[in-house]
């Protein structure tokens, strides 16, 4: 009788164990370390005159903001998003942590963003066509939006209706459409 009392208390410990060994991360994980998140404005400008795409300017504190974090979890870290962003936007994080270092340079960068902006509060996300002109930064503003509920989907539909104002450069959609394929002519 002891044996039995002693097998029934050890399988559901040792199920514990087993269980718990696992990372939780690791299965909840997608693959959103694909995803590009740029600090540096300049390098990101570039990229997105490159690819003919909008700024995403994700104005976050991200290691004290819960609604921040809450927004990337929800959204941020999902399958529907990274395969969005890597189609649409260049992604730019704006951070003001309070207990992470930045560098100088980053914190003024990111302090005249949030003035050029507006933004009083976190997080909020902004989606810019940026135009660099003898050193000078211009930003056509299409719009922002912060957390919304209802996950990735809804998130989505609002940003789409947003980067819907984004005028591509002509000149870049000329250049980035296929060749016509050429046909010999039979004899």
């Amino acid at each position: 009788m002891n044996k039995i009392k002693y097998l029934l208390f050890l399988v559901p410990v040792a199920a514990v164990l087993l269980f718990s060994s696992f990372n939780s991360d690791k299965i909840t994980k997608t693959n959103t370390e694909n995803l590009v998140w740029h600090t540096d404005l300049k390098e990101a400008m570039e990229i997105a005159k490159k690819e003919d795409k909008p700024l995403f300017l994700f104005f976050t504190g991200s290691d004290w903001c819960g609604w921040c974090i809450r927004l990337q979890k929800e959204v941020f870290k999902t399958p529907e998003f990274e395969a969005w962003a890597k189609q649409k936007v260049v992604l730019v994080e704006l951070d003001f942590p309070r207990r992470t270092e930045q560098t100088a340079e980053i914190k003024n960068q990111n302090n005249q963003l949030q003035q050029a902006f507006g933004v009083q509060g976190f997080p909020t996300v902004w989606f810019a066509k940026a135009d660099d002109k003898a050193g000078k930064v211009n930003f056509e503003q299409l719009g922002s939006t912060g957390y919304v509920a209802g996950g990735p989907s809804v998130w989505l539909s609002g940003a789409d209706q947003i980067i819907a104002k984004f005028v591509p450069n002509p000149k870049m959609a000329k250049k980035n459409m296929p060749k016509p394929a050429k046909v010999k002519a039979k004899k």
